[in-house]
């Protein structure tokens, strides 16, 4: 299977979005609106929940198309910056699977539609490593870091995660810092000013303050069964990277560079799993991880019993879908 997916076929594309189907069809099934979670920090995200208009079918087409686009998007860069091979789709695959371990996220969220502006921004970030002008792809990294905002209002976490990830990267001078915070700031600008010229700019700043007033750490959104999901997924993933031989291939500076970054955005993205509500809905830690995976299954040796191990959770996700219903 790891073989098959880090090889390039035509027949690819069309087991990915058959197995994306299969682990998406029982979210339509029982054909229930999402509602309530409109927010006043996400207004990108209440525009398109509005265009719905609450129909349950089409929150799930949305969600299930951006899947197969933010797959082949995040496939697409880890290609071109070589995390994984030249050819192949392991990045795909990785992250359909993650992104649909359970049946609360095959679903229409939040954090579902921000996913598409947070892969453009790592795209952004990645290539200001070589780049040798890297002032237009900061100041586009803020620019989609706020879009992002719009739709998940805790996706603000890559603003200093961008910081951390500029001085990695070699490029943590004042005035490349600041670029992609103009970019964030021009976007918010056109937004205030938008609502000034509607009237509704006191509105518009007084529930961003509430939003920051009201923001607290907890633990509540977190039950057993989460916690045990991401422990069984981080610790296979640390396993993976100790165990698998992967370090051991020659790597370039700049795929390193690249990998620590994102082991930085994973311990990032840690900190969401705390604002409340169902851990599974925070899913930034799912796209990191789908990054660590699949670059360690791009070089993994023997992949015999890795082939098995994925054979086994694919069968026990597809179960926990259309059976046990555990999570």
């Amino acid at each position: 299977m790891i073989k098959f997916f880090r090889q390039s076929y035509p027949s690819q594309y069309a087991i990915l979005a058959l197995m994306a189907l299969a682990l998406w069809l029982p979210s339509f099934v029982p054909g229930n609106a999402v509602t309530g979670l409109d927010s006043p920090v996400t207004p990108l995200f209440n525009l398109i929940d509005g265009w719905l208009g609450g129909s349950a079918i089409a929150q799930r087409i949305v969600a299930f198309v951006l899947l197969l686009a933010d797959a082949l998007l995040l496939n697409m860069i880890l290609v071109d910056n070589q995390i994984v091979g030249k050819v192949g789709t392991m990045g795909a695959f990785v992250f359909i699977l993650l992104m649909s371990l359970t049946r609360t996220q095959i679903n229409f969220f939040p954090f579902a539609l921000s996913i598409p502006f947070i892969l453009l921004v790592m795209k952004e970030i990645f290539g200001v490593y070589l780049a040798q002008k890297p002032e237009l792809d900061l100041f586009k990294a803020g620019v989609f870091t706020a879009l992002a905002t719009m739709c998940y209002f805790p996706s603000l976490i890559l603003v200093p995660w961008m910081m951390v990830a500029l001085s990695v990267s070699k490029k943590g001078g004042l005035r490349l810092q600041l670029l992609p915070i103009t970019g964030f700031l021009f976007v918010y600008f056109l937004y205030f000013s938008h609502a000034f010229f509607k009237g509704t700019f006191l509105n518009v700043i007084n529930e961003y303050g509430e939003w920051f007033t009201e923001l607290s750490f907890t633990i509540h959104g977190f039950n057993l069964k989460s916690v045990i999901l991401l422990s069984f997924i981080v610790f296979s993933a640390v396993l993976l990277y100790f165990g698998s031989g992967s370090a051991h291939f020659e790597k370039t500076i700049a795929v390193r560079t690249k990998m620590t970054i994102s082991i930085i955005l994973a311990l990032f993205s840690v900190v969401l799993l705390f604002l409340g509500g169902d851990v599974l809905f925070n899913g930034l830690i799912f796209i990191t991880l789908s990054i660590i995976l699949a670059y360690e299954f791009s070089y993994l040796g023997n992949t015999g019993w890795a082939d098995l191990f994925l054979a086994a959770f694919m069968l026990a996700i597809l179960a926990n879908h259309y059976y046990f219903k555990f999570i």
